[in-house]
Order: structure tokens, then sequence, then C-alpha cells
């Protein structure tokens, strides 16, 4: 008898340490990296794998060079753009005098968020402040260097914002921590950054107005680089962000929060422009690049020559998610809010090829090995049991060799796009051995990057 009552008590406790870690308060996290760092990432993320990043601000009017312009005209390099000055504009002309001529005319943010949904992507992320100061929202601290009060005279970000949501897609928020020429950041500079005077009435005041406002999923911090986070106060604003914010269930953050922080700490990591890994990182990474090779603004002097083709995007696409990275593809819109025509046909070629072979890419996850380069530049993503490998070259005799692939006797052999199964054979020496369709490559809606997926393989 004894022996079933220190059973049922036993049982009795175990049920009630279950019901009590149910209703436990989530966790709590300190404004330090190594609690911040122990925070899981959110799922939507790691799914979604393809997004638009959009650089638009008053580097848009000159449109000359890069989003750099004033940096340039008035630091380094200076003498081409002082050229440009004289050739173009009148003497005396300043930077804040392009602030009026950026208009956002033809701004129509349905037709924006329209295109990134049929470019397939599953979020975007719009630059509210570039290193400029000039704020794409009415910005209670950016007085008369703001979207609402200059300009268009118009919520840029709450406008895109709205329209995406409808669509749903995810809505991230770059935000540019420093300021080149802002008068209190050039003296917390002067000062040793002993004092934070341009942090507490700028910096986070702008990042909390963003949050509390307009709830992004993520934000894209940037412009970290001359300081340190105990500068920024990046921890502090992190900890609230992932505790009691609007967002702090969802909300992703990259790693450019202060020196040395990149590539080292936030929910997933960019390292640097346009990195890519030569391996699998053990974290989640994000791989940023622009359309324009030369800028991620507008340029009026774009050429072809610096415009990367559909095969190398989707190509870039293909290896990024193979190595579990997201891929976030820029535009530069024009001042008027006008998407160039070559910006919308790149887009729209990923939304195509997404519309093909998505499966292989969305929600999917590294495979055990991520490539076959023997002959045949070949990438694997995995979803669940099964395989995908997708071909960026076709081979010439039409026969693909997998060398990575254990088959058994349910292996099955698809390509996604095409009905019915492809013949396969297993060679001791040689791998798998598929047969691919008989058809030339350009006779396929899109001419590369070919999926097929492996089913009842080991």
């Amino acid at each position: 008898m004894q022996s079933q009552v220190v059973g049922v008590t036993v049982l009795l406790l175990l049920i009630l340490g279950a019901t009590q870690s149910k209703h436990r308060a989530p966790r709590r996290y300190t404004p330090d990296w190594e609690s911040l760092d122990a925070r899981p990432l959110p799922g939507w993320y790691d799914d979604a794998k393809f997004g638009v990043f959009v650089h638009w601000g008053v580097y848009s009017v000159p449109a000359w060079g890069s989003e750099w312009f004033w940096w340039h005209w008035k630091g380094e390099g200076r003498a081409p753009y002082e050229l440009f000055m004289r050739n173009n504009y009148p003497p005396g002309f300043t930077y804040a005098d392009f602030g009026p001529q950026f208009t956002a005319t033809f701004f129509q943010p349905d037709d924006w968020a329209d295109l990134f949904r049929a470019a397939g992507a599953r979020y975007v992320v719009l630059t509210t402040k570039h290193h400029e100061g000039f704020t794409n929202w009415p910005s209670p601290v950016s007085w008369n260097w703001n979207s609402q009060d200059l300009g268009p005279h118009r919520d840029l970000v709450g406008e895109l914002g709205t329209a995406l949501r409808k669509r749903n897609i995810r809505y991230g928020l770059y935000h540019s921590l420093l300021e080149w020429f802002h008068p209190l950041y050039l003296l917390d500079k002067k000062n040793g950054l002993k004092t934070q005077y341009f942090v507490s009435s700028k910096t986070m005041p702008e990042l909390y107005d963003l949050v509390n406002r307009y709830k992004p999923d993520l934000i894209w911090s940037d412009g970290e680089w001359e300081c340190p986070d105990t500068y920024w106060n990046s921890t502090d604003f992190l900890a609230w962000l992932y505790n009691d914010s609007p967002v702090k269930d969802q909300v992703v953050v990259n790693d450019r929060w202060g020196q040395n922080c990149s590539c080292h700490h936030g929910d997933f990591y960019n390292c640097q422009d346009k990195y890519m890994p030569g391996s699998l990182p053990d974290h989640k990474w994000e791989m940023c690049t622009s359309i324009d090779k030369s800028s991620w603004g507008y340029r009026r002097n774009m050429a072809m020559a610096s415009i990367a083709s559909e095969q190398e995007i989707i190509s870039e696409l293909v290896r990024t998610v193979s190595l579990g990275g997201n891929y976030l593809l820029n535009i530069g819109p024009t001042k008027d809010g006008v998407i160039v025509p070559i910006f919308q046909e790149r887009l729209l070629a990923v939304g195509k090829w997404l519309s093909i072979n998505g499966e292989a890419i969305y929600a999917s996850k590294p495979w055990r090995v991520q490539s076959d380069n023997n002959g045949t530049s070949v990438w694997y993503t995995s979803k669940g049991p099964d395989v995908y490998a997708i071909l960026l070259q076709w081979p010439e005799n039409g026969v693909l060799n997998l060398a990575s692939p254990k088959t058994t006797s349910t292996t099955e052999v698809t390509m996604l796009g095409l009905e019915g199964s492809l013949k396969w054979s297993k060679e001791p020496l040689q791998g798998l051995l598929i047969s691919l369709p008989q058809l030339p490559p350009s006779a396929f809606p899109i001419p590369f990057a070919w999926t097929l997926k492996l089913t009842g393989v080991e």
C-alpha cells in the first residue's frame, strides 16, 4: 500500500511539474551577448530563403557613383564628384538641396508589392535611413530631413509595409546606426566616444520608433563599424526587442551592432557585403548582393556590363540556399519611385524560376553533402526524406553523374516542372547515373538551373 501511495505521489508531482512548465514565464534575455545569442531563430526566416533589398533615399537624386555620393563628394575620392557637381549643378548647391528633388512621384506601393510577390520574395527589406541621415518615415528626431516634411511628403516606410502585408510578405527595415555628418555624431567622435549625445537623441529614439510604429519582422542594422556596441547601446536595445517589444516573438536581426560584432552576434550573420562561405556554416546567415554589381542605390550611369545576369543571380541563390543561407537581392529605385525595367526583368526571372523550382528552395534544409563537382556543378537541398539536386550546367551527353546519393529499391528520380520519372542506374565506380530528358536545355521554361527530386534515397 505504501509503495502505491509513493507511486501516485510521484505521478502527481510529474503532472504538476509538466503543468507548471507549460505556463512558465517566457525566458527573459539580459543585455549581454551570451544571453542574446542563445535566443532561438524564429522559424519563418529560415523558411523564407529569398528576399528583396531596396536602397532608396536622397542619394537617388544625383543617382551617380553610388549611394555613398555625399561621403565621396565631401570626403574620400572627391575629385570626380566635384567635377560631376560643377558640370551638372549651380555653384553653391549643397547635398541638402537634393532633398526636395526626392519626389517619389510615381511610387505605387501596391505595384512594388505585386512585383516582389511575382519575384517569389518572402520578405522585403527597405532602407528607412542610410548613412546620409534622411529618413523615409516621419521620424520625430529627424526634423525637416525626412520624407514627410520634405520631398515626397509621404510616409514611405508605412505605405510599403501596408502593401506588403496585404500580400503576406514579411517586412524588414534597414537602419544605419551612424550618420556621416550629423553634428552630434561628430561631437561624440571628437570626445573619443566618451559621450553618447548622438545615440541618446537620434539612433535609439529612431530604432524604438520604427519598432513600435511599424512592427517589423526584421531589423537590418548597418553603419556600426566606427564604434563598439557599448557606444551604440546595442545589447540594451536588443534585450528590449526580444523581451518586451511588440515583435518580440517573430523579429530577427542581423549582426551589425558594433565593431567586431559581424559574424559573431545576431540572429543571422551577414559578415560582409556579398559574403559567400566556402562550406556549410554552423550559424544562420544571409548573402546580400545587388543586381547592379557596382552600386546599391540607383545610378543614371549604370551600364549593362555591371548588371548581374539571370543565370548569375539564380546560381548564387541556389548555392546560398544549399549552404544554409538566405539570399537578399537588392534593387535601387529612381528618385521618382520607379523600379527600372532591367531590375524588374531580373526579379521576374527569379520568380519564374522559383515557380517551378521553389519546392527545392523554400523551407528546405542543407543536405549531408552540399555539392557535387564532377564535371557538372550540382548543389543539394533537402526537405524531410526528399533530396533535391540542382544542376547549374547540363551535361553534354545528357547523363548526369551524382556521386553522393545512396539509392535504395524505392528510389525514384523526377525533374521539377516535368511529368514522369527519369531512368537511372547505379554504377559501382561512377555513382548514380541519371538519363536526363531528351530535350535541349533551351527547350525548358528556364534554360538553366534544373532541379531533380530524389525520393527513396538514404
